[in-house]
């Protein structure tokens, strides 16, 4: 990925195209202070936060409302209910659990020192569970009174894509609602997440649906969980997938 970046910024035949590649190469240009290293690495960080991060979101989702199918009932009624619910989808089991981040200077906080260098573990997935923040934490609630989740980070760091991936959740849930109203766990195989301290996503997710009108010649398809374009009835890295409708 990072030659793929390097020539894509280096070669003069093709200048970089997306707006953000422009932007970063103009920063770097007025900034001869940046490392060259610097750009390819937060080219990669975009490429990533912007794919993996959402995929898994949205995997955790389909999961959690599967676990509680009358809230999700309750969205198939009250449509309007969606974008609140992504917030507290983003709260209830985030696609990033933890942050690093190294201090710029000495500082208390919360009654420890820390010194200047020192590298710091940020859970967010445990603030967003904060009871101090958010009452009743374990319990899914759409309808939930303020209170702001850390799934996008806070301050300058704060997530550059948030919008982006609130309205792709938004659109894949709302489909997801719709389309596949008895959508419902396929038990031949227990969801598998992968190994990661940091990322939280599924690696398999076994379900099974009646396939739309619009559809009736599918009987099996496959959700992909590795953020990679499959059609239906592809395989991911994982395994199959099978989405098993009922006879005829």
């Amino acid at each position: 990925m990072l030659a793929y970046f390097r020539g894509l910024l280096t070669s003069p035949d093709t200048p970089p195209a997306p707006d953000s590649l422009r932007a970063l190469v103009t920063i770097q240009a007025e900034n001869t202070d940046q490392d060259p290293g610097e750009l390819l690495a937060n080219c990669a960080l975009l490429l990533i936060a912007g794919h993996e991060t959402t995929t898994h979101f949205i995997g955790n989702a389909t999961l959690v409302l599967l676990h509680h199918p009358h809230v999700a009932e309750q969205l198939r009624k009250r449509p309007d209910l969606l974008p609140a619910a992504v917030e507290e989808l983003l709260r209830y089991d985030a696609p990033v659990q933890l942050m690093l981040r190294r201090a710029r200077h000495d500082l208390d906080l919360a009654g420890r020192t820390i010194a200047e260098g020192q590298t710091v573990l940020l859970v967010c997935g445990a603030a967003n569970r904060d009871p101090a923040v958010f009452p009743d934490p374990h319990v899914l609630d759409f309808e939930r009174p303020g209170g702001r989740h850390m799934a996008f980070g806070h301050g300058p760091h704060f997530f550059l894509g948030a919008a982006l991936a609130r309205l792709e959740s938004t659109i894949v849930l709302e489909a997801l609602l719709t389309r596949l109203p008895d959508l419902r766990f396929d038990t031949a195989e227990p969801p598998k997440w992968q190994r990661s301290l940091n990322f939280r996503g599924l690696t398999r997710l076994d379900v099974a649906f009646t396939p739309p009108s619009d559809d009736a010649g599918d009987t099996r398809a496959v959700m992909p969980t590795d953020g990679s374009p499959r059609a239906l009835g592809a395989s991911t890295h994982a395994g199959e997938c099978p989405f098993r409708s009922e006879p005829g």
